[in-house]
């Protein structure tokens, strides 16, 4: 597994002919930029091009930025909160009916402190549900489903005796995905590529959501005790292509600059943040930047949030893109599948939290 900090500290690629890394800066950044994606679906070329340019400037230097207009109604994530809250406030011993280590696939319930995402740390101060891909109808698309998706074929799991929870989750995560298969041909642009060069890599969307409750945490505990590591979520690069993540209005999302600076990702209400995974900074051979993060509640309230972490179907190979490579930027990594590379550095995050086996 490569070190979560593998695509952090690269030099800029000094071909001068990959268009989109000429203006390249240090990431001394202070803020995020927003952007608004609603020319994602403009028919006018130039429109598209312009926001991919602005797509390309923050992956390049920041690896974060905010989307308005991404198009899902409030009360479709007002309903998937609300089915989160219901869900999160059940009884300990039922939410560990479905412990995520009962399935090979990382779906289910992980309890709180069961994932270290920062490896130095002593676990994360909070608790969540992950599904993936499934119809939102089952009896129409019930052959599909479920899928084989090599190291990470499975089904999801769904908490007994909780009216709605399931249409509720399900509708915001398609919602979603339309926009994450709206940024992909941007993306491209970005890349300097054919608009649609990721169309045959997510054919089945490779995508795990996941229901996150981070409870009320004394504002200054990690002040007393820094060098305990236990935050909301540890300092991290996501696994995946990019990450979809609606937050709440409490805070707490910070990004590291390369001085070591953490900048808040305040919550912006009607925005989505958008970060760069390291599928895709193996991808594009660390041309695109997947940037360290972290969660610190202070503020001595509950919080919640949604991050959809987008991937390419399981099966892809992770090979440079064409136009992220030459003499002078050879290829920095060596060639894995997808589901692969998800379910080690999956692997990685939950190994502390798996059961002792005993004679």
């Amino acid at each position: 597994m490569d070190p979560a900090s593998s695509s952090l500290s690269s030099p800029s690629p000094p071909n001068p002919q990959l268009l989109f890394a000429m203006n390249r800066t240090e990431s001394t950044f202070e803020e995020i930029p927003v952007i608004d994606i609603k020319d994602a679906w403009s028919t006018d070329p130039d429109a598209r091009r312009k926001l991919a340019d602005l797509i390309r400037d923050a992956c390049v230097n920041v690896g974060f930025f905010y989307i308005q207009s991404h198009g899902i109604p409030g009360e479709v994530i007002e309903r998937t909160v609300n089915a989160a809250k219901r869900y999160f406030a059940l009884p300990e011993r039922t939410k560990m009916e479905l412990d995520i280590h009962k399935t090979s696939n990382f779906k289910g319930y992980t309890p709180l402190l069961g994932e270290n995402t920062d490896l130095n740390g002593k676990g994360d101060l909070h608790e969540g549900f992950d599904l993936g891909w499934e119809p939102a109808n089952e009896e129409a698309d019930a052959p599909q489903y479920p899928r084989e998706d090599g190291a990470m074929t499975g089904s999801n799991v769904w908490p007994q005796n909780m009216p709605g929870f399931r249409e509720a989750t399900l509708d915001y995560y398609h919602r979603a995905l339309q926009v994450g298969k709206a940024l992909f041909p941007l993306f491209a642009l970005a890349l300097d590529l054919p608009e649609n060069f990721f169309d045959d890599k997510t054919t089945k969307p490779a995508a795990i959501m996941r229901l996150l409750h981070y409870p009320p945490q004394s504002p200054t505990s990690f002040e007393t005790d820094p060098d305990g590591k236990q935050i909301g979520i540890g300092a991290h690069t996501d696994y995946e292509c990019f990450t979809l993540l609606w937050q709440d209005q409490i805070g707490g999302l910070q990004v590291q600059n390369s001085e070591g600076k953490w900048i808040d990702a305040v919550p912006i209400p009607g925005t989505i943040v958008v970060n760069l995974g390291d599928q895709l900074a193996r991808w594009t051979n660390d041309v695109f930047k997947s940037t360290l993060h972290r969660v610190i509640n202070k503020t001595g309230a509950e919080r919640y949030s949604i991050p959809l972490f987008f991937g390419t179907d399981y099966e892809v190979l992770l090979e440079p893109i064409p136009t992220c490579v030459s003499p002078e930027w050879p290829s920095k990594y060596e060639v894995i599948t997808a589901g692969d590379y998800v379910k080690s550095r999956l692997a990685a995050t939950y190994a502390h939290s798996l059961p002792i086996e005993t004679e």
